[in-house]
């Protein structure tokens, strides 16, 4: 990778930032609740507090955490590491990505997790491992953070149509909790081999996870147009948005206004739900000994890089240097050089139980290699043979 790439100039930028303290995005407490960074900017990578060694929990899962601003012109994403007295022995992990501003992912970043604990009891309801009675706290805990949010956006003053995703991870010795809302993505590696753990909740597609959230749609009165609801936004679950929930008919009248539907069109339309909504997907997920690590991040990473691609990166960079918060760095760079067109955010949790030093070099696959150079050099001769029976 040249010196003069932009985008690496960005990441040092970025990373020379951050370093010297000019932001501060994860926040960690030892005695519960949690303290606020202050300041946003193109900085991006911090796992702690005036800590940028990894930070390793009591359990020793050693937790690595990256932010980086792509071609965007707002940085929208955040995420949050709290280790806490609260959690019995769990750790708090979660990724916000923003959209249409920063207030939804400010006011969550401090409330969400606040939710969490007095739904979950503290740990309690976590160390029982009752995922039907884990799941109903949750869901409880996000419904209520979405209440207080889009209070808190009514009450602002301001014409304030903010929202945010959020995909939240309780991380314990031999269990893992998640609750998703958005389309940030979780990955499991055991052994090396990936296992997708989140669905992505978007209004588009054929699997069984889009059809269920158009249908919904649908069936609440809104309609998709290219993916996006009512022609405007493409995740079906989230945070804020209020014009998705509480400020229906106000989007039918401001549309209206603005020449983007008729008053025919809009007299037909009858809304029975909210279009967006905050309940999120609550899963439960066994930590063996073959597991490797756990790795979350927003979409502006998976929309560029495939999930069994994303493990094997971190996998070597891990048994090179056994560093998680170099490998989650060095992650975030490299969607950047695939050109990522969206902020990325990258939370990555190393159990502890891979000796990534004596871990063997994973072999590539030579027949794939070799077809792939085969295929460069045959594309570079017909180039070379045209050039030849073109040129006078």
């Amino acid at each position: 990778m040249a010196l003069s790439s932009p985008h690496l100039q960005k990441v040092l930028l970025n990373r020379l930032c951050c370093n010297y303290g000019y932001k501060k995005n994860i926040i960690v407490k030892a005695g519960g609740g949690v303290r606020g960074g202050e300041g946003r900017g193109r900085c991006c990578s911090a796992i702690a507090i005036n800590a940028p060694a990894p930070l390793t929990s009591v359990s020793g899962i050693r937790w690595g955490s990256t932010l980086i601003q792509g071609p965007r012109e707002e940085m929208e994403d955040d995420a949050v590491i709290v280790q806490s007295d609260d959690l019995d022995g769990f750790t708090y992990a979660a990724v916000f990505d923003g959209h249409a501003g920063f207030s939804s992912v400010k006011f969550l970043r401090e409330e969400l997790y606040k939710e969490c604990i007095t739904a979950l009891q503290g740990g309690l309801l976590l160390k029982k491992k009752d995922l039907n009675s884990i799941r109903k706290a949750l869901q409880e805990a996000f419904e209520n953070a979405d209440r207080k949010l889009l209070n808190w956006l009514e009450n602002s003053g301001e014409e304030d149509e903010s929202g945010s995703t959020a995909t939240v991870l309780f991380v314990g010795n031999d269990t893992l909790i998640i609750a998703h809302v958005g389309d940030s993505s979780v990955v499991l590696s055991r052994s090396g081999k990936t296992e997708i753990l989140t669905n992505s909740h978007r209004p588009y597609g054929s699997n069984k996870v889009s059809l269920q959230e158009i249908r919904r749609i649908n069936e609440a009165g809104g309609w998709i147009v290219n993916g996006r609801i009512c022609g405007d936004i493409s995740v079906s679950r989230a945070f804020g948005d209020m014009r998705f929930k509480t400020k229906k008919n106000e989007m039918l009248e401001k549309g209206v206004e603005e020449g983007r539907w008729t008053e025919k069109f809009v007299s037909r339309i009858q809304f029975k739900g909210d279009l967006v909504t905050a309940s999120p997907d609550v899963l439960q997920v066994a930590l063996g000994s073959d597991t490797e690590f756990v790795l979350l991040a927003s979409d502006g990473l998976w929309d560029y890089m495939k999930s069994a691609e994303v493990v094997d990166f971190v996998r070597n960079q891990l048994r090179e240097h056994g560093d998680v918060q170099v490998a989650c760095e060095a992650l975030a760079r490299t969607a950047l050089d695939r050109r990522t067109q969206d902020n990325v955010s990258i939370v990555i949790a190393d159990l502890g139980r891979t000796d990534w030093r004596n871990l063997p070099v994973q072999k590539q696959n030579i027949v794939f290699e070799l077809g792939q150079a085969l295929v460069t050099i045959s594309f570079v001769s017909l180039g070379i043979w045209l050039t030849t029976m073109i040129s006078p």
